[in-house]
């Protein structure tokens, strides 16, 4: 079993999303950390990226941000060997896009490496458990998979209101654990959930594979729409809810409570 599986085995997890170096890296692991201590089963880190397509406003400002501040591949690495240090054990997943990964190269002894190789070697020897690469989808995951199984790296696969067939399919031999997008569209806060259609993606899921676990994002901001999706699947992810709270200020001690209070909530599910 991966760590990544795992932070689903004491019940349903809470997965918080930071974007690595917003507004900078100190303040991002000390985000982290606060989230951990505050009970999050898993933390996703965002790689900043000059064009992230699904993601929404908020994110959008945050990677822009980072860059501004000179956040880099290898940064986003430092940061969570920061992590590493106060949290071992601590789940963590990277969230980019497929250009940083493929076109990295830890050190110039690595310019003529295989694709992907460096990125991933990196992600051992740091500890990264497990990659979401947000413009990948499914079916042109070979290339990718062949390397991060390779190295130990979960790829997790994202299902969204598409075909059955296709649920199915990704359901079968997911790594770590299925990420359902809530609604199609980028990330950003909702008022408003299609619940019918996310019990009935969660569904074919466990009909299809009932050992594989799904966690759902996009648009979750409140305790109570946390219990709600945590409720359907196996946990819930929150990301620019928590980023509009770093942009508006927020400390070390307001993202403890915000995150214990969302825990808390998919306890309670």
């Amino acid at each position: 079993m991966s760590k990544t599986q795992a932070a689903f085995q004491n019940g349903k997890a809470f997965i918080p999303f930071f974007t690595a170096g917003d507004p900078d890296a100190d303040r991002t692991v000390e985000y982290i950390l606060a989230a951990a201590d505050a009970g999050a089963d898993l933390i996703e880190v965002g790689i900043p990226f000059s064009d992230p397509t699904a993601e929404g406003p908020v994110i959008q400002k945050a990677d822009a941000l980072a860059l501004e501040g000179g956040m880099t591949v290898n940064g986003a690495f430092e940061i969570v060997e920061r992590v590493r240090e106060a949290k071992p054990d601590l789940p963590i997943a990277f969230m980019t896009y497929a250009n940083p990964v493929f076109r990295y190269r830890g050190n110039p002894s690595e310019s003529d490496a295989e694709p992907y190789v460096p990125f991933f070697r990196r992600c051992r020897e740091d500890g990264i458990d497990a990659l979401i690469l947000a413009d990948v989808p499914f079916e042109e995951q070979e290339e990718v998979l062949a390397v991060s199984d390779r190295y130990g790296v979960d790829l997790i696969s994202m299902v969204s209101p598409t075909s059955e067939d296709r649920i199915r399919e990704i359901a079968r031999n997911p790594r770590g654990f299925i990420y359902v997008v809530s609604s199609m569209g980028v990330t950003g806060v909702r008022t408003e959930f299609r619940y019918d259609t996310i019990r009935k993606m969660v569904r074919l899921i466990r009909e299809t594979n009932p050992s594989a676990r799904c966690a759902v994002g996009f648009g979750i901001s409140s305790p109570e729409q946390a219990k709600t999706m945590a409720g359907l699947s196996d946990g819930a992810i929150v990301g620019s809810a928590i980023l509009k709270k770093i942009h508006a200020g927020a400390d070390r001690d307001e993202i403890f409570r915000y995150v214990k209070s969302m825990k808390d909530a998919v306890r309670e599910a």
